[in-house]
């Protein structure tokens, strides 16, 4: 069988698993007594372990078997969760993930992790704290058992006697594969798979990774606790291909006994009273039943992989389409023909629950990005000798797939400013009287057809007298500019590539390393990213992306010839003013709006319009337009109205045009520019 068919799959459902590794693992760290954590943890690496044996991908499946190991044993309450423990967990989860990113450049996965291993068959062994501890001694109570031929050591006995005790039930399982069975790994995963959904392996011989690695003839056998009936539990097992047979015998304290005392001799005598035992089990089965609540079926899995190439083809097609029906519609306003204006607001209707489809489709949670981020300040802050809190607030924020998908690494290395410059050591914040854990707040928001992405901290802010001495050294800036700068345009000049050198880094504590780099990334998206700081109180970046390749709702509105597009989200209301209730303050038109006063934008002067001016005009159409929370007033000429247009860029030759963030193709087949409110109010 081609596994290459599969390599997909197996690549995004490993990345699920890691994910969810790194972020268990974490939750273990904050509450590492809650043992709910650790079955959680220990079934993603079983499920990842399969998998990858299954490929063919031994390196992947022998680390996470040692992995597997540790968590066994805590799980089992035979160890305690140590820093020692957690770091050489995070460190094999680097190691994983290393090795499933060479799967998807192509290569076999194959990787040296010999240390890890070591440790974690030390931490197994209890020899890592070089002292005898409760694990070690287990190791060895296990080893005697096995010495001793008996079929399950001392441990796996207790606990299937503690379950038989408190009313559970307990099967010795018996499966043959078909002669002519070719992936013999796969189908004991998968009855493995059956086993762990209805209940708990407990020893298997040969052992799992034997199996994995095929090292077996046709048969198997299993001790499991499952919560199904005997019956229910062979229908299950037969259900999947290339099963020859299934034999399930329930056991009771006295067959138990025998296993765990004799060879392979006492499960033929537990097999020899087979039909009475399972007569016996079956019956406490059904007294158990009536106490017992009903076990709920698994979920069947409701979603599916999309490549995003079909998704941009879905896109493009429809945003055509949408094109078209704008044109017809307003083809049936002049034809007036009742049946073609029923029959163009049907298909306005049903395209535009097609729109909201089309449109989720491509939308993904931010979350997807951010999850990554704790595990790292967790590192960081450790490696730094620094307390750290990570917030994260706004991680359903949906953006765009393919912005995505290029926003993380600056973010990486925003965040590890923030943390390595940015928040102080211990006993720096305490000299500073603040608290001593630093606080990194990572937010995300939509405003308008953008969505916002705010890195702050609350760490020693940044040192403008140094950033502007830094800036004129390197001719960034000029000397006889420098006293017109304010604040925030002397912070922002650490984005220059000017900076990006040694001496800053004892000049400027760090800042503006690489950040060059990630203004240019953010700046290729179609985005922007600015920075405000108060010196001792802290610092917060702020990210603009736009939604791109998207269709939204927008006002359209007239300057004189020209049409423009407002997106809907940003507009607040529109009103008429008189030109008499205008006011100047300091030189700029105001507003009284809703008992505060807001800034009044001219859209032709902005833009230069050349058919239109409200110079001589007494009254104004204006619209009310947002960003956070803070508002203006646009002065417009002619309002068209409301309509669903398709956001397009306006290529490489046409960026960073201020306040434009687009353009769209009208139904008359007119270009109308997309206004960027965002950029309107400073």
């Amino acid at each position: 069988m081609d596994m290459n068919a599969y390599l997909s799959m197996f690549i995004d459902e490993s990345n699920d698993h890691l994910q969810a590794l790194n972020d268990n693992l974490m939750r273990l760290e904050s509450s590492p007594e809650d043992i709910s954590i650790v079955q959680d943890i220990f079934r993603s690496a079983h499920t990842l372990k399969g998998m990858s044996a299954t490929m063919g991908f031994e390196d992947l499946a022998s680390l996470t078997h040692e992995m597997e190991n540790v968590l066994d044993l805590v799980r089992n309450d035979k160890l305690k969760m140590d820093s020692f423990i957690f770091d050489t967990l995070f460190q094999g989860l680097d190691a994983l993930e290393s090795m499933v990113e060479d799967v998807v450049q192509g290569g076999t996965g194959k990787s040296d992790v010999t240390h890890i291993v070591n440790n974690l068959a030390n931490i197994v062994k209890g020899d890592y704290k070089n002292s005898s501890t409760e694990p070690a001694a287990s190791a060895s109570t296990s080893a005697a058992g096995q010495e001793n031929g008996g079929l399950l050591d001392q441990y796996q006995s207790s606990v299937l006697k503690q379950s038989i005790q408190s009313g559970l039930q307990v099967f010795y399982i018996k499966v043959t594969l078909t002669e002519s069975c070719v992936l013999k790994a796969a189908r004991s995963y998968m009855v493995f798979d059956v086993l762990e959904n209805t209940g708990e392996v407990i020893k298997s011989e040969p052992s799992v990774e034997d199996l994995e690695q095929e090292k077996f003839d046709r048969s198997f056998t299993v001790f499991t606790i499952s919560s199904v009936s005997p019956e229910e539990l062979t229908s299950k097992i037969n259900s999947i291909s290339e099963i020859e047979t299934v034999e399930v015998l329930p056991l009771d304290e006295e067959s138990l006994a025998t296993l765990s005392s004799a060879g392979t001799q006492a499960a033929a005598a537990v097999e020899a009273p087979a039909a009475p035992v399972k007569t016996e089990k079956a019956e406490v089965k059904s007294a158990d039943e009536q106490k017992k609540p009903a076990v709920k079926a698994p979920v069947a899995n409701r979603t599916i992989r999309v490549d995003i190439d079909r998704l941009d083809a879905l896109m493009n097609l429809f945003s055509e389409m949408l094109i078209d029906r704008v044109r017809l519609e307003q083809l049936a306003s002049e034809v007036k023909r009742q049946d073609l204006t029923d029959t163009v607001e049907h298909m306005a209707r049903v395209s535009s629950d097609l729109q909201n489809i089309v449109l989720k489709l491509r939308m993904v949670p931010v979350d997807t990005v951010f999850n990554r981020f704790p595990r790292m300040i967790r590192d960081l802050a450790k490696s730094l000798d620094k307390k750290i809190d990570l917030i994260i607030t706004g991680a359903d924020t949906e953006l765009d797939r393919t912005v995505i998908d290029e926003i993380g690494d600056p973010l990486v290395h925003l965040l590890r400013n923030s943390v390595d410059h940015g928040i102080e050591t211990v006993a720096e914040r305490v000299a500073a009287g603040k608290s001593e854990t630093g606080t990194v707040h990572l937010r995300a928001f939509h405003s308008g057809n953008h969505v916002f992405i705010e890195v702050e901290e609350d760490g020693k802010g940044i040192n403008a007298k140094k950033v502007l001495e830094k800036a004129i050294s390197k001719g960034v800036v000029k000397p006889e500019d420098a006293g017109k700068l304010s604040i925030d345009e002397i912070n922002n000049l650490i984005f220059s590539a000017g900076f990006s050198t040694a001496d800053v880094i004892s000049d400027i504590s760090g800042r503006g390393v690489g950040l060059d780099v990630v203004r240019t990334k953010i700046t290729s998206l179609g985005g922007n990213v600015t920075v405000t700081s108060v010196e001792g109180k802290g610092t917060k970046f702020s990210v603009q992306l736009p939604l791109t390749l998207s269709i939204i709702s927008a006002m359209l509105i007239k300057l004189g010839d020209e049409k423009y597009a407002i997106p809907l989200s940003s507009i607040v209301e529109t009103a008429i003013i008189q030109r008499s209730s205008i006011l100047m303050v300091h030189g700029n038109p105001m507003i009284k709006f809703r008992n505060a006063v807001i800034p009044l934008i001219s859209l032709s002067k902005l833009f230069e319009s050349p058919s239109y001016s409200e110079e001589h005009e007494e009254e104004h159409e204006i619209i009310v337009i947002h960003k956070g929370d803070k508002w203006a007033a646009v002065v417009i000429d002619e309002f068209i109205g409301q309509s669903e247009i398709v956001l397009k860029t306006l290529g490489k030759y046409l960026t960073n045009i201020s306040g434009v963030s687009g353009a769209t193709i009208l139904g008359d087949g007119q270009v109308a520019l997309i206004v960027d409110p965002n950029a309107l109010i400073k």
